[in-house]
Order: C-alpha cells, then sequence, then structure tokens
C-alpha cells in the first residue's frame, strides 16, 4: 500500500529519572530509573516523510528482577538490547505497516537479549518481557510516525485501506476482521484515572514526617484525594501476608469513605496488584474472602486483581477459576504473547491488563483477541510521565476499558516533560478523577 513506510533513522535517547517518593514493588523500590525516547523519521512508498517519538521508563524491577544483579548492570543490559533493536530494524530496508514491522521484527528479541547476556557475562538472564520492554518506545515512535507521514491518528490506520486483516496473527476466524473493528472511532472525551497507593505511601495527613517532600505537592493519600477528587484507586499489596494486605485494603478504604465529599463520582472503585507474589490462587481467594468478611464495602468495591500469582503461565499452569468466580482477575506481567494470552483464558483468567511499555503493535493484537473472547481489558502504566502518559491515555481512550486508566506519574516524576504537560494540561491534571483528551493532536499518537 502507498502507506506503507520505510525507516530512515532512528535514535535513541537515554535520560535518567529520580522518583519523588521511592516506589515499592513486590520485589523491591524504585528511586531512580532510566527514560528511553526514540526518535524515528520515515517515508510512505508514495514519498511522504514523517517523524514519531515513543517513550518508556526501563524498568529493569518489573521487567528484569533478579536478586543477583544489581540495578546498574540491569540498566545497562536494558539500554543495550533497545540499541540493539533500533539497529535491527534500521537494517531492514523494506515497506511496511507499522504492525508488521514490529511483529516480524519481535522474535529477534530474544537472540538479541541472549547476546547481551553472554557479551556483560549476566548471572541472570534477561526476560522476554524486560527486552519487550526495551524496544517498546521504538515501536510507539514508529506507529506515531506512520500516523504523522500519512496525515491521519495512528488508530486510523489500522482498517482495510491501510493493512491486512488480522488472519495472519490471530488465526482463521478473523479472517475479514480488522484491529479497527476493535477500537472507538475517536478518543473518549474523558477518562478516569486510577491512582497508586503504593506500599510506603502515606494514607492520613497526619502521618507526614519531615522526610516526606515538601514541595507543595500532596503526600498523603487524602490530600491526593482532596486536590483531584479521585475514585479510582490501585492499591499494592505484598501478597504473602493475607491478613497484612486485608488490613492495608480496608484502612485504605476507611480513608476513601471519610473523604466521599471530595471524590468525584457517587461511588469508589478498587483494584489491587501483588506484583505476582501470591503463592496460589488459594491464597487469593483467603484474601477476597476474609476481606468480604471484614470489609463488605472494601470488597465491593473491588474491581479487579491484577496478576497476583507469577508471571509464567506455562510453568506454573494456575487455575484462576476460583479467583475469577469471585472477582476479575487479569494477566499482566504473563501476557508476552498472543499465544500467551489464549492459554491465560484457559486458565480462567478473566482479561488482560494492557501496557503500552509491552508494545503498542502487540497491545493492538490482544485488544482484538481479548474483545473476540469477550474477556475484560484494563489499562496500567509504567510510572509513565510525558510521552508515555500521552500514549497510555490515549489507548485506553479507544477501547473499552473496565473503568479507567492507571496514571502514577504525577506521583512519583511530577516534574518530567514540562514542555508536554504545558500543551496538554487536562491530560496532565486531574479533575474530578478523570483527565481530558481534548487537547491530543489529530494525528500521530497524539502528542
Amino acid at each position: 500500500m502507498d502507506t506503507d513506510i520505510r525507516l530512515i533513522d532512528i535514535e535513541p535517547i537515554f535520560e535518567d529519572e529520580e522518583f519523588r517518593t521511592p516506589l515499592k514493588f513486590g520485589t523491591g523500590v524504585i528511586r531512580a530509573i532510566t527514560s528511553l525516547t526514540v526518535r524515528v523519521t520515515v517515508r510512505t512508498r508514495s514519498g511522504k516523510t514523517g517523524q514519531g517519538l515513543g517513550n518508556i521508563l526501563l524498568s529493569d524491577i518489573w521487567g528484569y528482577p533478579s536478586a543477583i544483579m544489581s540495578h546498574e548492570d540491569r540498566d545497562e543490559a536494558m539500554r543495550s538490547v533497545a540499541v540493539k533493536f533500533c539497529d535491527l530494524l534500521m537494517e531492514s530496508a523494506e515497506f511496511a505497516h507499522p504492525v508488521d514491522l514490529y511483529m516480524r521484527a519481535k522474535p529477534e528479541l530474544h537472540r538479541l537479549a541472549a547476546e547481551v547476556d553472554a557479551a556483560l557475562d549476566a548471572p541472570t538472564p534477561m526476560p522476554f518481557l524486560g527486552a519487550l520492554v526495551c524496544s517498546a518506545p521504538i515501536d510507539a515512535a514508529i506507529h506515531d510516525a506512520f500516523g504523522n507521514a500519512n496525515g491521519i491518528c495512528s488508530y486510523d490506520g489500522y482498517g482495510p485501506d491501510f493493512m491486512g486483516d488480522l488472519s495472519g496473527y490471530l488465526g482463521d476466524d478473523f479472517k475479514g476482521r480488522y484491529i479497527a473493528d476493535f477500537l472507538h472511532d475517536s478518543y473518549k472525551p474523558t477518562t478516569p484515572i486510577f491512582h497508586l497507593v503504593g506500599g510506603m505511601d502515606k494514607l492520613r495527613t497526619e502521618e507526614i514526617t519531615d522526610e516526606d517532600p515538601d514541595d507543595g505537592l500532596p503526600v498523603s493519600l487524602q490530600q491526593w484525594i482532596e486536590r483531584d477528587g479521585l475514585f479510582c484507586f490501585k492499591v499494592k499489596l505484598s501478597g504473602i501476608d493475607t491478613d497484612a494486605d486485608v488490613a492495608r485494603t480496608i484502612a485504605i478504604t476507611e480513608v476513601i469513605d471519610e473523604m466521599r465529599d471530595q471524590l468525584g463520582a457517587d461511588r469508589f472503585y478498587l483494584s489491587t496488584d501483588s506484583n505476582e507474589m501470591n503463592e496460589s490462587p488459594d491464597t487469593v481467594v483467603d484474601y477476597l474472602v476474609k476481606l468480604r468478611e471484614q470489609s463488605p464495602l472494601a470488597y465491593e468495591s473491588l474491581l479487579y486483581l491484577e496478576q497476583p500469582t507469577e508471571r509464567d503461565l506455562s510453568d506454573h499452569h494456575f487455575d484462576q477459576s476460583a479467583v475469577s468466580a469471585l472477582k476479575p482477575v487479569v494477566v499482566d506481567e504473563g501476557v508476552t504473547s498472543v499465544e500467551m494470552l489464549r492459554m491465560a483464558g484457559e486458565l480462567g483468567w478473566s482479561g488482560v491488563g494492557l501496557k503500552t511499555c509491552k508494545g503498542h503493535s502487540s497491545s493492538l493484537l490482544y485488544i482484538a483477541l481479548a474483545s473476540a473472547s469477550d474477556m475484560i481489558m484494563t489499562v496500567q502504566d509504567l510510572t509513565n510521565p510525558g510521552l508515555s502518559l500521552i500514549h497510555s491515555v490515549g489507548l485506553a481512550s479507544r477501547i473499552d476499558t473496565l473503568m479507567g486508566v492507571e496514571y502514577n506519574s504525577r506521583q512519583y516524576l511530577p516534574y518530567a516533560s514540562p514542555d508536554l504537560r504545558a500543551k496538554h494540561p487536562d491530560l496532565f491534571t486531574v479533575n474530578g478523577g478523570v483527565v481530558s483528551t481534548a487537547s491530543m493532536s489529530p494525528t500521530g499518537l497524539g502528542y
């Protein structure tokens, strides 16, 4: 097709970002991180050129966890894979649709990660998920450039006028069906945001000490609710101490309930994330049963649970049916391919947590498969700032999600990308618990 593109330049740009407050995961704490922005230039078959941008945080603690490798060593490895993937794509002189360009190159990430492991003598091999994070901003930049070169919103380029049907990726059942069939025709005007309540976050204002930031921004959950009118909350849990997790969820629920007058909606919603630390689905059921007994309000407000058990679905093969019979449970880290999403459905998972850090092209395929399989969809972030936040909000605004999109960079990286925050004030500013897409550009990914 004349709209197909060929890459003519790729530039990876690495920057160091320091978190305003520590973010506690199940496997550790993030205090500083690398931000990777990628700038690409493409040319269409008809000779039009366009530039595109993509960004993601190289979160090694999430995509490349290791008990024996330092953050610095894992960060170096992820930077190296990103550069190698840029070089790999530049070696191709073919014209193609962005989805095809990325999906053809995606399997090579296994080889590139292995090369980096060998070169650095890494004691812990980079997981495929970590390699996907490295490639994600490149994929996003290509889609952005594709839209800009053709003068269209990138999401309008996923139908029959621009690409082939889905049968090549999803099988014969999708013959004659396109990604565009599973997307809204335009961005939803507003989308609710989930506020992250981390394991180290202060809940009440009286808990704040001199060691907390004093920069005019909220610190406690109470202060965040008062400022932003929040009504959706993502609760980080330990996954290893059920009683403590129940108590933490109830404590958070009580604070939210006390702040009802400040909420932008009649009710509030919770999701939970133990970052795979639950030993088995049985412990998740135990948490849910105890939560229901001790706080009906917290249980009623719980929309879904995110990836409570270990990410390797094929290795552990946990059946989530008992969990999903109580509350929806969505797979996140466990899905790195269409095949793994199908396996998740067979294992009783209720839906999929979409993340732009696992690849825009892959996310589009997951959206089609999940929609056709009646699986719920949520949109999570990776503390996405700047470009990656706009990308994430845009994706969530084009599909039917279970409520909204996670947005925690305003808590941990509030000063990143001042130029973009000035350009899109209503997208970066939460009012009544929602953000607006009104400022998003009509071309590319909306930056």
